[in-house]
């Protein structure tokens, strides 16, 4: 009796992208499970990957889907985001001119300053204006662009080239993804040379994300962390999970963050 042959590149890399979508990830489970090497499971990722049809995570790969609304991503982990955004917004001295990314995030830490007296907030992002229009103790500075569907993040050449006008005291960028070494995942190319940009437009700069975006790359674009900054998370065992985050650390207090210690690197 004779085995069945393997199948060959293109009929491997279709079956794998439908067990991908079926939720199949790791690599070793994927290698053991089509008979092949890692290295070659990683061969057929990148390709697929590089067609568009998966993102790769590390250590696997994710079929992404299509991109959510802000109105779906803020009921996800509300409990953690709102932590992060009031930390945050602890952070914020009257009288500060404050960046603000768009993002459901940022869009939390916006509500939690939008009491506040003598600010400045410029930012990017729908659900910080959403947030900031009705409260005149706020000077809210509206960057100008293209509209982008469905993060509703204003971006284009007109909003890089108003950020090299002004020098915010801080400056607070949103994450879809955080992955040491390579940065804030980004849902676009354009989404992230504007991040990158504003990471360097403040003098302290600050990445906001919740512990399930920690490790996470569920897109192919990147804004480089390549300057200072400070993590601000809910993820209580971020010396041990993500030790390369360890001295930059600000720790969101939630119930089950309780016990944890804070990081001031």
């Amino acid at each position: 009796m004779t085995s069945q042959p393997r199948p060959g590149t293109r009929d491997r890399r279709a079956m794998l992208l439908e067990a991908v979508r079926d939720g199949s990830g790791g690599i070793t489970q994927l290698a053991e499970e089509f008979g092949v090497s890692e290295s070659t499971i990683r061969r057929d990722l990148a390709s697929l990957a590089g067609a568009g049809h998966v993102v790769r995570t590390y250590g696997g790969a994710l079929d992404p889907g299509p991109e959510r609304g802000p109105r779906e991503k803020d009921q996800e982990h509300a409990a953690a985001k709102d932590a992060i955004a009031r930390e945050a917004a602890a952070l914020v001295q009257d009288g500060e001119v404050v960046l603000l990314d768009a993002g459901t995030t940022a869009g939390r830490l916006a509500r939690h300053l939008a009491h506040r007296e003598g600010l400045t907030v410029v930012t990017n992002g729908v659900t910080a204006i959403r947030e900031l229009a009705g409260f005149p103790g706020i000077d809210l500075i509206v960057l100008g662009g293209r509209l982008r569907h469905p993060g509703e993040a204003i971006l284009g050449e007109s909003v890089l080239a108003q950020l090299r006008h002004i020098s915010p005291d801080r400056v607070f960028l949103g994450a879809d993804g955080l992955v040491s070494g390579r940065g804030v995942c980004c849902p676009s190319l354009e989404q992230s040379v504007v991040k990158h940009a504003m990471l360097h437009a403040g003098a302290e700069a600050y990445v906001l994300a919740d512990r399930s975006k920690l490790g996470q790359a569920p897109f192919p674009y990147w804004a480089p962390l390549d300057r200072e900054f400070r993590l601000v998370t809910d993820e209580p065992a971020v010396d041990v999970t993500y030790p390369q985050f360890a001295q930059s650390v600000i720790l969101a207090r939630t119930p089950e963050t309780v016990g944890g210690a804070a990081h001031h690197g």
